[in-house]
This record gives structure tokens, sequence and C-alpha cells, in this order.
């Protein structure tokens, strides 16, 4: 009996030390994310939206033309509110496009860039930051206090996000990893950082969202969503996505769609 009462009192200890030290990370957790709405306040990402506004109207490329007809859904030249309305599907192209696609893809029709060029240095480091991550963080900032409303309407984003969701689920690399196996449970963490369950529909997923562009503090520099999804294949050894591929398309299809009646508060800040 008095065997049996120790090993309680033990599991009990245990129990208890595992709570403080939930109880400790959430408190750090939550001093982060004071931290960044600090730092938000003066946002860096905000040179970027200015300066991508000003290359949205400059004549550039090959063809010396701006992106003012660049369509994004509204039509061309409309950009407030596009943002939130991507994935989408463009009859022009044939695809479901994601709002940095979009860009691409009108680089390359309205302006003569070259798509291969484009794909070749695809996501910020020290000292550079590719021209579709500066126009993306314009776009997104027009859309700033809006709500996500993406459509499933059309028969190809429906498609799109049952395709995102399968992939979401799918396991596969050395560690057997999915995207679920780390977004698609309650309670998860790694380190101080909480990982949100991005299969849940509502503020859940809108985490997977928002605050994207985000300059990143650590690197000093602007990422787009694009590239954290990439960065998620890395961290699971499966081979990287090419850049504006139909997969990235996919899983912003579902992890945007699952978002959607969220208001999304523009470019952001990461750790």
């Amino acid at each position: 009996m008095k065997k049996r009462l120790c090993e309680m009192s033990a599991i009990c200890a245990l129990l208890m030390s595992f709570g403080a030290a939930a109880q400790s990370t959430d408190a750090i957790t939550k001093e982060f994310e004071t931290y960044r709405e600090l730092m938000e306040a003066d946002n860096p990402a905000e040179i970027y939206e200015d300066a991508g506004a000003e290359m949205w109207k400059a004549k550039r490329g090959p063809k010396q033309a701006s992106l003012e007809q660049c369509d994004l859904g509204l039509g061309p030249g409309v950009v407030k509110g596009a943002y939130v309305q991507m994935p989408r599907y463009f009859a022009d192209a044939g695809k479901v496009m994601d709002a940095e696609r979009r860009i691409v893809h009108c680089m390359v029709m309205l302006q003569g860039f070259s798509e291969a060029d484009l794909a070749k240095q695809p996501f910020s480091k020290d000292g550079y930051t590719p021209d579709p991550s500066t126009l993306v963080t314009y776009v997104a900032g027009q859309s700033r206090g809006m709500k996500i409303d993406v459509s499933r309407k059309q028969s190809q984003v429906a498609k799109a996000y049952i395709t995102g969701m399968e992939i979401f689920n799918y396991r596969a690399g050395p560690y057997d990893f999915s995207c679920a196996s780390c977004h698609g449970e309650d309670g998860k963490r790694i380190r101080t950082q909480r990982l949100p369950n991005l299969s849940k529909r509502g503020e859940e997923a809108m985490l997977a969202i928002q605050g994207w562009p985000a300059y990143r503090m650590t690197g000093g520099y602007l990422l787009t969503l694009q590239w954290r999804l990439n960065d998620c294949f890395r961290q699971q050894r499966l081979p990287e996505p090419k850049y504006g591929s139909d997969t990235i398309t996919a899983l912003l299809t579902y992890l945007t769609a699952n978002a959607n009646g969220q208001v999304y508060k523009g470019p952001g800040i990461k750790r």
C-alpha cells in the first residue's frame, strides 16, 4: 500500500512539474507576444510596403510597363481588398493562384520578366529582397483590417482546397512527418512556441496567415508565406517545392480558406 501511495505521489509530482513548466512556457510566450506588439508599432515591414507601392506604379522590365493593369481578381489595377480573397482561380492563366504567384505572373506577362530568373533567388537574405516579396507586402497592406474571404464556390478552388488538405495530412520523408504532425492537434508546442492547430477553422487557422508577409527580427529582412511553407518542407526533410508551385498554392488555399471570416491585420513581424 505504501509503495502504491509513493508511486501515486511520484506521478502527481511529475504531473505538477509538467503543469508548472507549461505555465512558465505560456508566460514566456505571452511576454514575447507583448514584445512583438510593441515592435509592430514601428514595424519595418512598412518600409517594404511603401517601396512596393512605388514599384507597382513604376515602368520596369523589358517591356517598360507598370503593374497598374495587373488583375488580382477584382479587375485590372484594383489592389484594395484583393489579398484577402486569394488564392482564387484566374481564367487567363488557367490556374488557381495565391498572391505571390499571381504577382509573378503579372511581372512576366505585363513587364516581360523571365519567370525562371525570378525563381533563381526567390527569398530574402542579408542585403537582398526579391521584387515579388516587396510587391506582395504592398498588396497585402491594401487588405489591412479586412476579413479573409476565399470563395470555394469555384470548382477549381474547391479542388485546390481538397488537394491542400491532402498535402497537409500526407506523411512522408525520413521522419514520417506531415504538416499535421505539428499543426494537426491541440496543445502542441516546440520549445517555448505554441503550435496552432491549423486544421481547425477560425482563429486557430488564422495564425497561419496572420502577420505574413513578415519582417523577421532574427534575420533583419522580409519573408513571405511561400518561404514559410518551403521552410516547413525543409524541416520535414522533404524536397522543397518549386517557387510558385501548385503545391504551395494548394496548401495556401486550404490554410487561408480555413481562416475565412477572420480579420487580416496586415504585414507583421516575426522573431
